[in-house]
């Protein structure tokens, strides 16, 4: 939102002298633009380079495993509210060299992991199947057989200005099961494999669950209002682990997309960390300051919010640039790129601030522009969606949680 008075003044600010040096960040090259919907072909922005085989468009053959043969009959239709760009079930696979891992489960025990990615956005994580190394684990047919299992939730939001009903909120998360290479061994030596069931809690947040259609069956007639059992098809499952391990007979252990999901939202109380932009812009200068305040409400468990790093294109020929806390100036993509430590409860202020900058012009007055933030977190989700096994023959290794921003942008 413009401002006509002035601005307040930087105390303590530091001026930099405007250089062709170019950020770390790979934010410094994003263009914040909204993508096309969830019914979309298009791949993320932030997308792996690497991709699994696809999922079979039908099972031709392959039996149902011997639960209720129905599948759940869901919509799928678009998800309302901001578009963004997703990434798909189970992406063709561009290339035979297995790539570093950038799934989202850091390993737990030798017999099961998935790896972690220090990528910001959620949108690219988990989307690579498989990791080099050889198999961690010799599995027997008696064995308790473990899988992993990641949760990975993306927040997109889009602020105007300082007015909160303007905000909107889309968020959305995936289920990733990761199984290790010793267990196709196991399905493959035995005709009729243990189901693996699982039972999805805490989903009254949740306003749709997407399962992947070609492995995981759900009965629909189910009434409870906070869980939801789900049982894979172990045949699918089977000659997809194959696939995989044709692609990659290194990896010791291999990624599937099981669910993706809505969560409900409630505009601006719903986001974790608020923004408000303000613009004073003149023919030789242009103020801007950019509040933020983290919101523990937006959370199931408050947890603190990582890597969070803003950046504002400013155009109009900046030749200097003072800022508080002090920024990075990008020259050639003419940008402003702040880094942030970790903001919680137990920050300064409750974790609420502002960023301010003042820059000369050679070729003004600017114009306001949209900026860009991104920021993760990790051990829990937005939603407090869990998980659990349902039966016998198999046992969590580990259960990963994250949340991180999507689209995240403020307009003043």
């Amino acid at each position: 939102m413009n401002q006509n008075s002035s601005s307040e003044e930087l105390t303590k600010s530091k001026s930099f002298a405007v250089s062709n040096e170019k950020g770390t960040s790979d934010l410094l090259a994003w263009d914040p633009l909204f993508g096309p919907s969830l019914d979309s072909s298009s791949t993320s922005l932030t997308s792996s380079s690497s991709a699994r085989p696809t999922t079979p468009l039908s099972v031709g053959t392959i039996v149902p495993p011997p639960r209720p043969a129905s599948r759940p009959k869901l919509t799928s239709g678009k998800l309302s509210g901001i578009n963004e760009i997703p990434r798909p079930f189970s992406p063709p696979v561009t290339s035979n060299t297995s790539p570093p891992p950038a799934a989202p489960l850091a390993r737990a025990e030798s017999s099961s992991s998935i790896s972690s990615s220090a990528s910001l956005s959620a949108a690219n994580t988990p989307t690579v199947g498989v990791s080099r190394g050889p198999s961690p684990v010799s599995l027997g047919n008696q064995d308790t057989l473990p899988v992993a299992v990641a949760f990975t939730e993306s927040v997109n939001a889009y602020f105007k200005g300082a007015d909160p009903t303007k905000c909107i909120v889309k968020i959305t998360g995936d289920m990733t099961i990761s199984f290790p290479s010793g267990i196709i061994k196991v399905f493959t030596s035995n005709p009729s494999p243990a189901v693996l069931c699982f039972r999805v809690k805490n989903i009254s947040r949740l306003e749709q669950i997407l399962p992947n259609a070609q492995l995981v069956f759900s009965d629909p007639s189910q009434c409870d209002s906070n869980t939801k059992d789900f049982w894979m098809n172990m045949q699918a499952v089977t000659v997809y682990l194959k696939k995989l391990s044709e692609q990659n007979p290194a990896a010791s252990y291999y990624n599937v997309d099981v669910l993706k999901y809505q969560v409900s939202s409630n505009g601006i109380q719903s986001t974790p960390l608020n923004l408000a932009t303000y613009w004073k812009c003149s023919a030789g200068t242009t103020d801007l300051r950019v509040d933020y305040k983290y919101n523990p409400e937006a959370m199931v468990a408050p947890s603190v919010l990582s890597n969070i790093q803003v950046v504002v294109p400013v155009n109009g020929g900046v030749t200097n640039m003072q800022s508080l806390p002090p920024a990075i100036w990008n020259a050639e993509q003419m940008k402003a790129f702040w880094k942030l430590p970790g903001v919680s409860e137990k920050s300064e202020n409750g974790g609420s601030g502002s960023l301010r900058a003042k820059f000369d012009l050679s070729e003004g007055p600017s114009k306001p522009t949209t900026l860009a933030v991104q920021f993760l977190s990790e051990g829990s989700t937005l939603s407090g969606v869990d998980i659990e096994l349902v039966g016998t023959g198999y046992r969590l290794s580990l259960v990963k949680k994250r949340f991180a921003t999507g689209r995240y942008l403020a307009d003043c």
